[in-house]
């Protein structure tokens, strides 16, 4: 019975494109064909890598054999210069797959050398993609090979559409990645406050001004807690690199052995367990800043790289040898004397200077004590709507005062956990501060050590503990209210808090309720 050509090829092709799966449109297309070509038992699909010199069979319809996973096979010199002579020949047909040069490889991978095999080229838009290759159990008739030569065509842009939708699927996973990322960065930096911008940071803040709009690298210093990640943000948000990423690397929290790969990336099989492309800091970070926080701490192999990417502008990922352009504002930050460790030779002088164009210097908050008030409200109200608070409370003028007293070694990020501490001991409408008494006795504590160790046997002056500063209090309010606890009159109105708090407290403080 003759075979209506128009027929078999509507039918083959809707089957062949009829399917996103190249392995299942190919083996629905085998068993439609098997139907006028008995003898067929598999079709493969192999790309061709012409500058890495590979086959890569994508698809085999032998479950069994080929589970899904592309096979990458290597092809000899020999062997790619055969394929560059037959580029003419579009059909190839060998009575022993093992007789063909540049598939005996693949073939003896996929247990197909004893069988026949017909081989088209696959070429679209005078782009040779690879080869669709037939395998049977005896040589087909030239009646076989010419049905099939009419389903080329179908079979290359079948390809041509799984290979887009394979880079569109890759593209959609990297794109999440980098959303994800860029979205957990952007909540770290958003909304945070520049306070003290117009006092204390008025110097600073000038010279953010003046360097934000250039792409300078800029080396920021400062003692621990003074907020310098907030001023790197500030320059970021300024500079024409706003709407690209603002990426934070903490080089003294990621280990020597990591921080190169998390910095420039890494390529498949870099190294044990890089099973994928991964994409560094400073890629993540194109067309925006990348803040490098605590930069004394790079290891002498980063610093190299990292004096490349300054200078040349480019950088390679690990076990990579392609160079990527690097599109990126570099803003370090550390509170070392990287001088003195340039002079140790700890730090690279020619870093360190490419660095140093611009510095900015952070004063601690013991040098801009009038900016504490403004820095405690802020805190307080960030910590009420944390904490859920309906009411934001508001420090004595006696806490205040002992605020400002207070030499604030930790700086702000000590002042911002004292704000959270005592508004989790004072829940009513007013906070005082009493952990500065705790606080000031621990350094005393540090001193009196010192002084031990140093030889000298001055006395310190005697400071309160917390719980004994809270006893006086709750005292001396009780002693004012006679002893009353609820009421107009009572203690716990005075002091803003519950009755019932109040007498937890005393409990707590072993406090004995005096009765007028």
């Amino acid at each position: 019975m003759p075979i209506d050509e128009n027929e078999f090829f509507k039918t083959s092709t809707l089957k062949i494109c009829g399917d996103l799966d190249l392995k299942e449109a190919l083996c629905d297309c085998l068993l439609y064909v098997r139907q006028f070509i008995p003898d067929a038992l598999h079709m493969s699909i192999h790309l061709y890598h012409w500058d890495e010199g590979i086959v890569e069979t994508v698809v085999h319809t032998n479950r069994p054999v080929c589970p899904g996973e592309p096979i990458k096979t290597i092809i000899s010199q020999q062997g790619r210069e055969l394929v560059a002579r037959q580029r003419s020949l579009r059909i190839r047909r060998f009575d022993r797959y093992e007789n063909y040069e540049v598939g005996r490889k693949v073939a003896a991978q996929l247990g197909l050398l004893d069988l026949a095999v017909v081989i088209f080229d696959l070429v679209l838009n005078k782009t040779m993609l690879g080869a669709w290759t037939i395998e049977s159990a005896k040589p087909l008739t030239d009646d076989h090979v010419h049905l099939l030569s009419l389903l080329v065509k179908p079979c290359a842009i079948a390809v041509t559409n799984s290979m887009r939708y394979r880079e569109l699927r890759r593209l959609q996973e990297l794109i999440t990645d980098d959303n994800r990322y860029l979205q957990e960065e952007l909540r770290k930096v958003s909304g945070e406050e520049i306070v003290g911008a117009d006092r204390g940071l008025r110097e600073v803040m000038s010279q953010v001004y003046q360097v934000a709009s250039l792409d300078t690298p800029v080396l920021v210093f400062g003692e621990t807690g003074t907020g310098k990640e907030v001023v790197a943000s500030a320059v970021h948000r300024l500079s024409p690199r706003r709407n690209g990423p603002f990426i934070k690397v903490n080089c003294g929290a990621i280990p020597a052995t990591l921080l190169d790969s998390e910095l420039f990336g890494y390529e498949k099989g870099a190294f044990t367990g890089a099973m994928t492309r991964k994409k560094g800091r400073i890629e993540r970070a194109q067309g925006g800043t990348l803040f490098l926080d605590e930069i004394g701490e790079l290891s002498a192999e980063a610093q190299v790289r990292l004096l490349r990417v300054l200078q040349e502008k480019e950088f390679d990922r690990v076990g990579g040898g392609e160079t990527i352009k690097a599109d990126v504002r570099i803003i370090a930050a550390t509170h070392r004397d990287l001088a003195q460790m340039m002079r140790e030779q700890r730090f690279r002088a020619d870093l360190f200077f490419r660095l140093q164009i611009f510095p900015i210097t952070l004063p601690p908050l013991r040098e801009r004590k009038e900016d504490i008030p403004d820095l405690v409200t802020y805190f307080i109200s960030k910590k009420a709507e944390e904490m859920k608070r309906r009411r934001i409370p508001t420090p004595t003028e006696d806490a205040m005062n002992r605020l400002l007293r207070y030499d604030w070694p930790g700086n702000i990020r000590e002042l911002e956990n004292t704000v959270e501490r005592s508004m989790i001991l004072d829940t009513g409408d007013q906070i005082f501060f009493w952990v500065i008494g705790a606080l000031k006795q621990e350094k005393a504590m540090e001193r009196r050590a010192e002084d031990g160790e140093n030889g000298k046997e001055e006395p310190a002056p005697r400071e309160l503990a917390l719980d004994e500063v809270n006893k006086n209090y709750i005292r001396k309010i009780l002693d004012q209210c006679h002893g009353r606890i609820e009421g107009e009159k009572g203690a716990a109105r005075l002091m803003n808090i519950n009755p019932s708090t109040l007498r937890k407290k005393m409990r707590k403080l072993g406090i004995a309720r005096k009765t007028a």
